[in-house]
């Protein structure tokens, strides 16, 4: 769904999953810096709107998400995500309930499969799916902030900023009032600054929540009876996860990012040596250069130098080996 905010000066698309929406508005560095001193606002329109509706709709998502939703108090914010049987991740939703509705923000284009999922389970539960997406759209503004909310809009207020679901016809509007526009480069800067991962970036066919520290902010360990539970608790209890999220350093020299997918290797085995790793996504930062995500292989020394492709990284632990 295209954004009418791309009419905005300076406005360029973003490609990719992304697409309907700016990367940026002609100055990368600007909106990074006006997000982390909490000015201004990032235009999320193109993310999918799930809303579930009914007496049952909290104890009923409860037997399906890994987190625990099941008294979750109107106004709070959660997230939570649907694994496959065998505990891969299939979906990351990203909560809150206002008192009469869960409203739920995921990732462009998985919705529909989202919705699929959620009405085969529906059963005798007193809920109703629905997908918003046409007429919600997603506005982050960011930690700091002291942008006005219009009155009835629903915010999710997370340590990261609020995401306000704003009825799609005010989003023009909204946006002259809200501050300078920052584009999706800038929003993903400081994602990968905070180390956190992004369904279809950092996750892949065979990923475990375990392996991208979604333990314990999107996974609940104390409760059960969600699909891909044994695997969740067998890894926890009785072993380690086959791959590690990491943080990279690049070196700064390069003219270009390696992009996602690029091989990582250890520095002293050189460019024909065994591949320990993969970047998932990589980013120019305002303060610190380069950096990126990347997983790794469990094994890989903390502090071993690594290579990603030819280019030079150093490590910072987010998940532990």
């Amino acid at each position: 769904m295209k954004s009418p905010l791309l009419t905005l000066p300076g406005a360029v698309p973003a490609e990719g999953v992304d697409e309907g929406v700016a990367a940026h508005y002609g100055e990368l560095f600007r909106e990074q810096r006006a997000l982390a001193d909490g000015a201004g606002f990032v235009d999320l329109s193109h993310r999918g709107v799930v809303a579930v509706t009914g007496a049952d709709r909290l104890s009923w998502l409860h037997l399906l998400l890994t987190q625990h939703v099941s008294e979750l108090p109107a106004g709070e914010a959660t997230e939570a995500l649907i694994l496959s049987a065998h505990g891969h991740i299939e979906h990351a939703l990203y909560l809150v309930d206002d008192g009469t509705t869960v409203w739920a923000h995921v990732e462009p284009g998985t919705q529909d499969a989202l919705i699929a999922y959620l009405e085969s389970m529906k059963f005798f539960y007193r809920v109703e799916v629905t997908d918003r997406t046409a007429d919600i759209a997603v506005v982050h503004l960011p930690a700091g902030s002291i942008a006005e909310v219009p009155d009835g809009v629903v915010v999710r207020e997370t340590p990261y900023g609020r995401d306000l679901f704003l009825p799609r016809a005010d989003l023009e509007t909204y946006a002259g009032k809200a501050g300078p526009a920052a584009g999706l480069l800038a929003y993903e800067a400081l994602r990968v600054e905070r180390h956190r991962p992004r369904l279809g970036f950092e996750t892949d066919h065979r990923t475990i929540p375990h392996e991208l520290g979604w333990i314990g902010t999107a996974v609940h360990l104390q409760k059960g009876c969600y699909r891909g539970q044994e695997t969740v608790a067998r890894v926890h209890n009785l072993g380690k996860p086959p791959r590690r999220l990491v943080f990279l350093h690049l070196d700064g020299s390069d003219v270009h990012l390696p992009p996602v997918g690029t091989e990582i290797r250890l520095a002293e085995e050189g460019p024909d040596g065994r591949k320990i790793g993969f970047i998932t996504t990589s980013v120019r930062h305002h303060e610190l250069g380069p950096v990126a995500l990347a997983l790794v292989k469990r094994n890989v020394p903390t502090d071993a130098p690594l290579v990603a492709g030819d280019t030079a990284a150093a490590q910072e632990v987010v998940v532990e080996p």
